[in-house]
């Protein structure tokens, strides 16, 4: 058989995850045959890093204004976009115009207008696109699913969910690209794409009205001021005190970060140590959404940027029953050390409440790896030949990856506007059912 030609665009900190899963474990299924990123200096890392640490070989690569050309000269099967957020829809839509099915990192894009053209697109080229959102294969988050999926709480009704950021992974997206909205849509849009996606899963309905509130309260210069800081830096080179200070991020500690994003500064300019405490911050770091589902049930989210601890709480109460779910993670910092780290869990506990019986816990198994250890299942699940059914349908389509994302999208027009926003007054999808 034949193996499956994967190119990739985009190789920042996220992308390894893909690329080091086709060297290390999945080359006899698939290869990769493309590189494509605005800075070389990046792809020379991702080239030596596959030659050095897995023995594979080093792929072609072509900058960001050769994209049509890697498809045409490497003839890929299917294009992982791995590349930054507001980028998403251009390399989506162009590969598939050019016969090639889609992998897209989450969120899928991040803004309404684009997420518009990606449905058009794939409407019009019948081509795949899938949304990598692994958090539904952790063995906890599937596990909730199942619960609910069973009946054990009955029909879900309302949701109480709290995510929260530890200060130093919360406060990375205030140093870097995305600080600037118009490059994330915010974090509820880039960060909480997850979780929005995730309550449609667990709930099998999807979005219908969005309201939300949320402010720059604790990062950036004036709140700093507020709080009687004084001495400023503009990124974490300059900041003397850059081994002790816990806002700062160094460059220098890791081959990573040094190799990714320091010595690749003279290739596009981008600054990955900003100060947290700069100005031009455009996104929110305290946020509060109420929505609505089709199915009738009621979320209540909220998301803080700047935690003692890293995790989260959810409670979904039904007709029968409430179940609470409680999920500690490790903390880790995007492109510092394996993307194994990224979100891995410290503990997690489920616990049903029948309306007339006693509470027990539901036991799961707990799995290595990234998010929980839904990272090595979603791999598997990507690249892997031999796959089974999945009840759980955790595959994340299109339509997936566009729903979880409009709440986010709305969440932000209600913060700008202060009004409630109707989810299909923002966006056309063709074949829309409004129940999973």
């Amino acid at each position: 058989m034949a193996k499956k030609r994967f190119a990739q665009v985009g190789v920042g900190g996220r992308a390894r995850f893909f690329y080091t899963a086709v060297a290390k474990t999945y080359g006899d299924s698939s290869e990769l045959v493309g590189f494509c990123d605005i800075n070389r200096s990046r792809m020379e890392y991702a080239n030596d890093m596959l030659e050095r640490d897995f023995g594979y070989h080093r792929v072609p690569m072509y900058g960001a204004d050769e994209f049509e050309k890697m498809i045409l000269e490497t003839k890929p099967d299917c294009v992982i976009v791995t590349s930054i957020d507001r980028t998403h829809h251009r390399y989506i839509c162009k590969a598939m115009e050019m016969g090639c099915d889609v992998i897209s990192e989450k969120p899928m894009t991040m803004d309404a207008k684009k997420a518009q053209q990606i449905l058009d697109c794939v409407e019009k080229t019948g081509k795949d696109l899938r949304v990598s959102f692994n958090y539904r294969y952790a063995p906890y988050n599937t596990k909730l699913r199942e619960v609910i999926m069973d009946g054990a709480i009955g029909d879900v009704k309302q949701i109480h969910f709290e995510w929260l950021l530890n200060y130093r992974h919360g406060g990375d997206y205030f140093r870097r690209w995305h600080r600037d909205k118009r490059n994330s849509g915010g974090l509820l849009v880039h960060k909480s794409t997850h979780h929005f996606d995730l309550v449609n899963f667990w709930i099998g309905s999807y979005p219908v009205r969005v309201f939300a509130m949320g402010d720059l309260k604790f990062y950036g210069r004036e709140n700093a001021e507020e709080r009687g800081i004084t001495k400023f830096y503009d990124r974490s080179l300059h900041n003397p005190d850059v081994k002790t200070d816990p806002w700062a991020y160094d460059l220098t500690k890791s081959e990573s970060a040094r190799k990714l994003y320091l010595e690749a500064e003279k290739d596009d300019g981008y600054i990955r140590d900003q100060s947290v405490f700069g100005d031009n911050i455009s996104i929110e770091d305290t946020m509060n959404v109420m929505v609505e589902y089709a199915n009738g049930a009621q979320l209540s989210y909220s998301l803080n940027a700047y935690s003692p601890w890293e995790g989260f709480r959810i409670g979904l109460t039904g007709t029968k029953g409430r179940v609470e779910m409680e999920v500690l993670e490790n903390v880790y910092v995007n492109g510092d050390g394996s993307p194994a780290k990224e979100g891995a869990v410290k503990s997690a506990k489920i616990t049903v409440y029948p309306l007339f019986e006693e509470a027990y816990d539901v036991p799961f198994d707990y799995l290595e790896g990234g998010h929980g250890g839904g990272d090595p299942v979603l791999l598997a699940d990507i690249f892997g030949k031999n796959k089974e059914i999945d009840r759980f349908h955790r595959a994340a389509s299109h339509i997936d990856g566009a729903m979880s994302i409009m709440t986010g999208i709305c969440a932000n027009k209600s913060i700008a506007t202060g009004l409630p926003v109707k989810v299909l007054d923002e966006i056309y999808i063709s074949g829309y059912s409004r129940k999973k």
